[in-house]
């Protein structure tokens, strides 16, 4: 089918939103585009190079009023924007509040000012809760996000709102994307289990199922996908970090026993990822070609000066791990979220 014209993109701020926007002025298609952001300086620094090759409408929201201009007339809206961790969990209600409330805010609009849109949705492989132990993964699996993660539950309800609105639409859950160099150091990395099986999506790679996805609205309405890298994008988690550890020069993945948590994370592998990928043809990078410019992104100087000093860089890291300050401090509730037991040994 044509291309539609008309194309909103909401959160385009955001790392797979800012790296969209880039592969369409690449390829010549910033046409007919608009942003909805919110206002602020940091906000009109990124977006500042497209000031005069697309339509940006400054809006909130919350704000259903700023969301009246930004979706009348739209015939495609993607909507990439919300809260994300660990940006979310610095106040797990306010921010479930954001993304339900925001994403009805936006269905609601479009609905009166553009009632023909299709809506294009990136939900996340955090709806299937743990599946350390059936790590393979397809669409009709049951939903069960993890009990403490509020994130999880603001997306099932958001896909339910889709689902029940007037809208067409489509719902892409994204595996774990991997983006270069925007990444911030959290204590989100210790509540993966180690041996976690992860199958990742690059940041370049998501943008351009998200790109091509205008073109293909018949084979994707009222239809839901697993958005991942492929058979080539799996791996373990400690094999993940071993390989980024060994790209920031910070050797092994050596830390005490109980730094990492052991059950209540997502992750796993799409087993029906293909469907979408048949459909979107957006899968081009592999493990090796993501860590490739991974490891380049460092510069030699920085891992010739880290290496030295790689233990203290992992102690301030571990000092970042709330399971290990659970298990510390014998906070019962907190080791039960982790561990799943409160009878963890002392530490050899």
């Amino acid at each position: 089918m044509n291309r539609p014209k008309n194309i909103l993109i909401t959160g385009a701020t955001g790392g797979i939103g800012i790296e969209l926007l880039r592969q369409l002025k690449k390829s010549d298609q910033l046409d007919g585009i608009s942003v909805l952001a919110r206002d602020s300086k940091k906000n009109r620094i990124m977006l500042a190079s497209y000031a005069n090759l697309i339509s940006i409408f400054w809006g909130d929201l919350m704000d259903e009023a700023s969301l009246v201009p930004a979706c009348k007339n739209q015939e495609v809206v993607i909507h990439l924007a919300g809260l994300i961790p660990p940006a979310f969990h610095e106040d797990d209600a306010r921010s479930l509040k954001i993304n339900v409330e925001g994403t009805r805010n936006v269905i609601s609009t479009l609905e009166e000012h553009s009632p023909n849109a299709f809506l294009i949705f990136s939900s996340s492989v955090v709806v299937y809760g743990d599946r350390l132990k059936t790590p393979e993964i397809n669409v009709g699996d049951p939903l069960d996000p993890e009990q403490y993660d509020q994130y999880g539950i603001a997306k099932i309800e958001t896909e339910k709102d889709i689902q029940n609105s007037k809208l067409n639409w489509t719902i892409l859950r994204l595996s774990a994307i991997m983006g270069i160099g925007n990444h911030k150091v959290s204590g989100i990395i210790f509540h993966v289990p180690l041996d976690t099986p992860m199958e990742i999506c690059t940041m370049r790679d998501t943008a351009r199922a998200f790109v091509n996805a205008p073109n293909n609205l018949d084979q994707l309405n009222k239809r839901i996908f697993n958005l991942g890298g492929g058979s080539a994008c799996r791996i373990s988690y400690h094999d993940f970090l071993a390989r980024a550890f060994k790209s920031f020069g910070m050797g092994k993945v050596n830390f005490p026993k109980y730094t990492f948590a052991t059950m209540n994370f997502h992750c796993g592998y799409y087993m029906d990822g293909d469907d979408l990928e048949d459909i979107l043809h957006f899968q081009s990078d592999t493990l090796d070609t993501y860590f490739e410019r991974f490891h380049a992104s460092v510069s030699p100087i920085q891992r010739f000066f880290t290496r030295p000093f790689a233990g203290i860089a992992k102690w301030y890291l571990r000092t970042l791990s709330e399971p290990y300050k659970a298990y510390k401090s014998r906070n019962n509730e907190e080791m039960i979220r982790f561990f799943g037991t409160t009878n963890l040994k002392e530490d050899e």
